[in-house]
């Protein structure tokens, strides 16, 4: 595709947004379209046949997207950070994967266990049959994408080389895969949100992947993976901005008290709330793109850094470590700015703006629903820490059962 997604594209795909929450369709077609049209290849580099977008035009893509349906943006969240982190593994890893990313391959995320697995240990395994083959067992919660997707990539404890973490990369109608439809959140509905099953699934050599906390690839994709999440918030903040105005404009009816005695669109009072809604889609927007030009720094540095192959082993440089934190400021924010907006909107309208065929409370429950994500009261300490004391604040790269306290 060309280096954005084309305007009749992100048409097409919002104007059946509305009915799509309505109904809870999940948006099979409309992935199918952007999948045909090459978008998830944007950040594939030049020189496995890409167009390498910069992670700044990724974004601005992501935002403009979400504008259009938060759901779709949101459900490509996992694929966008497995083709980051090809970055970061073994020549013939990245030849493979980015051959099929470039031929419309997709991937999806399973990497959360619901429960039952202790901080720091995850249930899911990988192990070796009699043959010496790698095997995946194991379940899976908010697989976000993954039923729209080619593949998911699937975190799991292993004893393939000792003990560790990996990432195994499985086809999603593979033997022994099921994937269930059964997200019950009451926001971003249509994200394919659910749980993958794991039984003795076939995992091919090149597909199965380091993971080390704390080494540049986790670092950058920690920050990645909130950058992304923050993008689709100010997606839907414009977007919630857009339905305030062209309600507005199609409004008539008022009320006595009105200051104008006019159409709403009309009142300067209502012409305030309208002006504080694009203020702080504004700078919401200005944070996540500011913060996406700090890892794109820290992504080139953080890979001049390294010596052959780009998987290399050592402490993170520094500018790494300064983008996650860019990241974590937005992240404190952000998400604040966008439920504002969210929630402006129903003072722009009136009672009519709560009938439930509109779907304007999507917006707010969209937003927090993503805003849960990466708890923000964590990341506000975090950062706290740093500024006082200089600690290097830790991304988020496990969740489980917490360690009974003696």
């Amino acid at each position: 595709m060309s280096r954005s997604i084309p305007t009749e594209l992100l048409s097409r795909i919002r104007q059946g947004a509305v009915q799509r929450e309505l109904e809870r369709t999940l948006p099979f077609e409309q992935v199918g379209w952007l999948d045909d049209a090459g978008f998830g290849a944007l950040r594939v580099p030049v020189e496995f046949g890409g167009e390498e977008l910069s992670l700044q035009e990724l974004i601005t893509e992501v935002i403009a997207l979400a504008e259009a349906d938060s759901n779709i943006a949101h459900l490509y969240r996992g694929h966008f950070g497995f083709v980051e982190s090809l970055r970061f593994q073994p020549a013939p890893v990245r030849e493979l994967w980015y051959a099929r990313v470039r031929q419309g391959a997709t991937v999806g995320n399973a990497s959360t266990e619901k429960g039952g697995n202790a901080l720091g240990s995850l249930n899911t395994r990988l192990d070796r049959d009699e043959h010496g083959a790698a095997l995946l067992t194991g379940e899976k919660y908010y697989s976000t994408g993954t039923i729209f997707s080619s593949y998911t990539r699937v975190s799991a404890a292993q004893a393939l080389e000792g003990e560790g973490r990996r990432f195994a990369v499985v086809p999603t109608d593979a033997p022994g895969v099921t994937l269930l439809d059964d997200w019950d959140g009451f926001g971003q509905k249509l994200t394919g949100t659910g749980t993958t099953l794991l039984d003795s699934v076939a995992v091919e050599d090149l597909a199965v992947l380091a993971r080390r906390p704390g080494d540049h690839e986790s670092v950058h994709e920690a920050a990645f993976f909130q950058l992304y999440l923050l993008a689709v918030q100010v997606g839907i903040a414009r977007a919630a901005l857009a339905d305030a105005t062209s309600t507005l404009a199609r409004r008539t009816r008022t009320f006595n008290t009105s200051t104008a005695g006019q159409a709403f669109s009309q009142d300067p009072l209502i012409q305030q709330v309208v002006g504080r809604m694009s203020s702080k889609a504004f700078v919401a927007e200005a944070a996540v793109l500011q913060a996406a030009r700090t890892l794109d720094r820290a992504l080139s540095a953080g890979l001049q850094a390294g010596t052959g192959d780009p998987g290399f082993e050592g402490e993170p440089p520094r500018a790494i470590h300064q983008a996650e934190i860019a990241v974590e400021q937005a992240q404190v924010s952000v998400p604040e700015l966008v439920l504002a907006v969210t929630s402006e909107l129903f003072q722009t309208v009136g009672a009519s703006a709560t009938l439930r065929t509109k779907a304007l409370d999507r917006h707010w429950r969209n937003a927090q629903t993503i805003a849960t994500h990466n708890p923000i009261v964590f990341r506000a300490r975090s950062l706290g820490e740093y500024e006082i004391n200089g600690t290097v604040p830790q991304g988020l790269n496990a969740i489980g059962e917490a360690k009974e306290s003696s």
